[in-house]
């Protein structure tokens, strides 16, 4: 996975109703809680394409590229790059192209501008932010998919996973990837031994991180070396609290980083952020922890592990794959709990967008846009994809298959990322913009107005005033 670069995607998707966003919830919660009798292989949307199931070999058409050779650049590195590898390696058996992986690093779009500057561009690139594609775009880097590879999409994404891949009414982009954001994860053991359930609100939340506390394991780990995770943790605050309205406002910079709205939700993180107890190695602890060992250091350990929970997207099961804990079991996961009057829904995504204009890499493009390529990734876990033609399942364990038909099933009625909406500069660079000034908060979770203050500054910079 990303790791230190997961999934972080988003650009706001129509404008849910915080109805829409409630059953959203609803189908979310009773999904992560359902268990057993749900196991047929049978539905799903490759079933009424053309009267019967496809075969994974006929569900899409590919030309011959025999001799051809394509670069892919991602930020993606460990077993999500080696999982993404085997979807490369099936489109080179269909076609006969040579696909080799670049590796990247964050922010990816600078990346590509030094690759491009060297006359060297990738031939598609995986582009983690909205913001990033619509920069791509600007910059005349990033070229609109062809006939086939929007064909493909048409028939296998919802309007609003569509919607978030265009630049000015074009598609440029084939969200690949998706993550439900909205999830904490726990240690089953840890649970029972402090007699906690699972919280549906935020008072509740900070409930049961007492009992954990008391039970005599730290709450929760938080992967603070990775800024992203705060800004995930900021943005399901945020939307609970505010609403779909004030978010993607604020998404848009069309209400300033000082409004009331933002001193809530800072004001209600630091209820967590700012108990030195609750959060594993404290403050500064938290801020050396990467987002790989804020997973695996809550489920190893035994009965004594470095923390009860952690918060971050259904991706998280990949590190869980990493210890002896089994998802679902060992490892247990509820929904964001509500702030305000409704549970967030935030999700993020990579999109595959194409730099080099040709056959072979249109091809790609429609590759990616077909369950035949989602379907070998959600097999190996840790991925979740929003293309409705997958059958779920495929997918390798009950909790991800559930996530995965809640995303579906909530078609447009979600919210991406907000972060990821920002240009690169303030929402998507270590170091920069809000990662550092939620890291600085983090440090010091007193200091609202001066974290305030400083989100205001840099995004008035990105944002261009």
């Amino acid at each position: 996975m990303r790791m230190s670069s997961t999934i972080r995607t988003g650009r706001t998707v129509k404008r849910t109703t915080r109805a829409a966003a409630t059953l959203a919830v609803a189908a979310l919660a009773l999904s992560l809680t359902a268990c057993g009798g749900d196991d047929d292989n049978g539905g799903g949307d490759n079933a009424d394409k053309g009267g019967g199931a496809k075969t994974p070999a006929s569900s899409v058409t590919l030309p011959k590229l025999d001799g051809e050779s394509l670069e892919v650049a991602a930020v993606w590195t460990g077993t999500e790059q080696e999982n993404f590898k085997k979807v490369l390696a099936e489109f080179e058996k269909r076609t006969g192209a040579k696909v080799t992986f670049v590796p990247a690093q964050d922010p990816i779009i600078n990346f590509l501008g030094s690759k491009i500057a060297g006359g060297a561009p990738p031939d598609v690139a995986m582009l983690p932010q909205p913001g990033a594609i619509k920069q791509a775009v600007d910059k005349g880097w990033a070229k609109p998919l062809g006939a086939e590879a929007t064909k493909e999409l048409g028939e296998n994404y919802s309007q609003g996973w569509q919607d978030i891949g265009k630049v000015d009414g074009k598609q440029y982009g084939v969200y690949y990837k998706a993550a439900n954001k909205s999830l904490i994860w726990y240690n089953a053991q840890v649970f029972e031994n402090a007699g906690a359930s699972e919280p549906k609100t935020w008072d509740e939340l900070l409930n049961t991180a007492q009992m954990v506390y008391d039970s005599g394991v730290t709450p929760f780990s938080v992967g603070g070396a990775d800024g992203w995770t705060l800004t995930d943790w900021f943005e399901n605050v945020y939307l609970s609290q505010s609403g779909p309205e004030k978010y993607d406002q604020l998404a848009k910079h069309e209400i300033k980083w000082t409004d009331p709205s933002v001193k809530q939700a800072l004001t209600t993180l630091a209820e967590i952020w700012g108990k030195k107890d609750f959060v594993a190695g404290g403050a500064s602890g938290a801020l050396q922890t990467e987002f790989p060992a804020s997973v695996t250091q809550t489920f190893t350990g035994g009965a004594q592990p470095k923390a009860g929970m952690v918060y971050e997207g259904d991706f998280v099961q990949v590190n869980i794959g990493e210890t002896k804990a089994k998802v679902g079991t060992d490892a247990k996961v509820f929904p964001f709990p509500a702030v305000g009057d409704t549970a967030p829904v935030v999700s993020g995504g990579d999109a595959a967008v194409v730099f080099k204009d040709s056959e072979a890499a249109q091809a790609l493009a429609t590759w990616l846009a077909s369950p035949d390529a989602a379907a070998i990734q959600a097999k190996l876990g840790g991925f979740l994809s929003p293309n409705k033609s997958v059958d779920a399942s495929v997918y390798p364990n009950e909790v991800q298959k559930k996530i995965a038909e809640a995303l579906v099933a909530a078609g447009d009625d979600f919210r991406f990322d907000m972060s990821d909406q920002a240009p690169q500069a303030f929402g998507g660079t270590p170091g920069k913009g809000e990662w550092k000034t939620l890291q600085d908060f983090l440090k010091n979770p007193k200091d609202v107005a001066g974290a305030q203050a400083k989100l205001e500054a840099d995004a008035a910079a990105a944002y261009g005033g």
